[in-house]
């Protein structure tokens, strides 16, 4: 099995005029393609900086990150966004679906980004609706849908560009435990299915769906 995610020697100090803080320490990660891996820690841990490193979001200070093939520190700011855009699927804790936007136009927003043609793009919110059980929602605003609900259309705007690799940031944090247990559940399919998926949880109880869990402790991975 290749190597999706493989980070090495990554060091992310933040400074201002009268502090520096040291958010990752000399940190190795390797992810494999159709792995699922929990990070967990307490706050403060440095668990959201690698995900926003992962997610091509912040860059580190010193050390190499490899996605799927690509040697993220050799690339120019637009190649960077070209990357993320084709490469990296996004799950939130708050879904942060566009108000405005119905299910179906949610779905299919990362997609106009992408410049993919309108007759593949209808069919693939339709396939994804479907696949996540939210078909019956497409014409919808946010504001209709229940928390789990809006959760399913998040992560199938997170999987319309078929991306390389899902993050997902504490994604069922802001749900009852049976809404929990359906989301995890999809995650659990979506890896049967092939993708790479990083999930930062603070749950045990979730954390256990993934493959392996990897313990963050004062921005370094405790072996």
């Amino acid at each position: 099995m290749s190597e999706s995610i493989q980070l090495r020697n990554i060091c992310k100090i933040y400074r201002t005029e009268v502090v520096e803080t040291t958010a990752l320490q000399h940190l190795d990660l390797t992810v494999k393609k159709g792995e699922f891996i929990a990070l967990m820690g307490p706050s403060g841990c440095g668990k959201t900086t690698l995900l926003n490193i992962l997610g091509l979001i912040d860059v580190p200070n010193s050390g190499s990150y490899h996605l799927d093939g690509h040697d993220t520190g050799t690339l120019s700011s637009n190649d960077i966004v070209s990357l993320r855009r084709a490469n990296i699927g996004f799950v939130f804790q708050h879904f942060n679906l566009l108000a405005e936007l119905t299910v179906e136009e949610n779905v299919e927003l990362p997609m106009i980004y992408q410049g993919v043609g309108k007759t593949n793009r209808k069919e693939t919110v339709s396939r994804l609706l479907e696949q996540l059980k939210i078909d019956h929602r497409g014409k919808h605003l946010p504001s209709l849908l229940s928390g789990g609900q809006q959760q399913r259309v998040a992560i199938a705007r997170a999987l319309a560009n078929n991306p390389a690799v899902l993050l997902a940031d504490e994604p069922t944090g802001n749900l009852d435990h049976d809404t929990s247990v359906e989301i995890l559940n999809i995650l659990s399919e979506l890896k049967q299915s092939g993708a790479t998926i990083v999930m930062v949880t603070h749950s045990q109880h979730d954390a256990e769906y993934a493959d392996s869990i990897v313990e963050m402790l004062d921005g370094k991975i405790q072996k």
